[in-house]
């Protein structure tokens, strides 16, 4: 499922701690939260969130593998094995946003503009994580249904012992391209701020 447009609330409480601000404890003047805010604001003009994602039934589960049913892909990795136990599909998932976004804050660096370039960074970080987040709460409204419910959290590739290399496979079982992302030859997605993700699915 291709997911053209996102739209969610820019997470403000996340995009203070992805600055290092903890509203309990950093002390910002009126002054500069409100110039934040209106940084905020204004990255969120500029990012264009998409997604999508793909059920795949589990073919195995053993040793460390994961093995997906379609075109018989194995995922080794004994963290995401042991992620994965209990489960019978997984869902995979990928999110951008988007390149307007990326060239706003490469513009804000270049012209000094460091703490509007933060912003804008951190903002963009917030909002594609959200719209992963958008995507399993979609799925899991509908697993509800069949009896069966998503994890609660998510594993990327190059986390732990699940090498970044596995992004290919997500790449291309999730046709990223259609949402306007591209991978390098070192399994890095453009523009700068997409990501991939897989959770697993059981039953209730």
């Amino acid at each position: 499922m291709v997911f053209s447009t996102i739209s969610i609330v820019p997470p403000r409480d996340k995009i203070y701690q992805r600055l290092g601000c903890r509203r309990e404890i950093t002390q910002l003047t009126g002054r500069q939260e409100k110039l934040t805010d209106s940084f905020i604001d204004e990255a969120a003009s500029f990012i264009a969130l998409k997604g999508a994602a793909l059920r795949i039934p589990i073919a195995e589960h053993k040793d460390g593998v994961v093995l997906l049913a379609a075109e018989e892909i194995y995922l080794k990795s004994a963290h995401l094995a042991a992620f994965l136990c209990g489960c019978t599909e997984v869902l995979l998932m990928g999110a951008t946003a988007g390149h307007s976004i990326a060239v706003a804050t490469q513009d804000s660096m270049e012209k000094g503009a460091a703490a509007r370039a933060a912003v804008f960074d951190a903002a963009a970080s917030e909002m594609t994580d959200g719209a992963l987040e958008w995507l399993m709460n979609y799925h899991r409204r509908s697993l509800l249904r069949e009896g069966k419910n998503l994890l609660t959290k998510r594993y990327s590739a190059g986390y732990g012992d699940f090498a970044l290399e596995n992004q290919r496979h997500f790449y291309k079982l999730l046709d990223l391209g259609a949402i306007d992302v591209q991978i390098t030859a070192d399994h890095i997605l453009l523009p700068e701020k997409s990501v991939t993700a897989i959770t697993g699915i059981r039953k209730l």
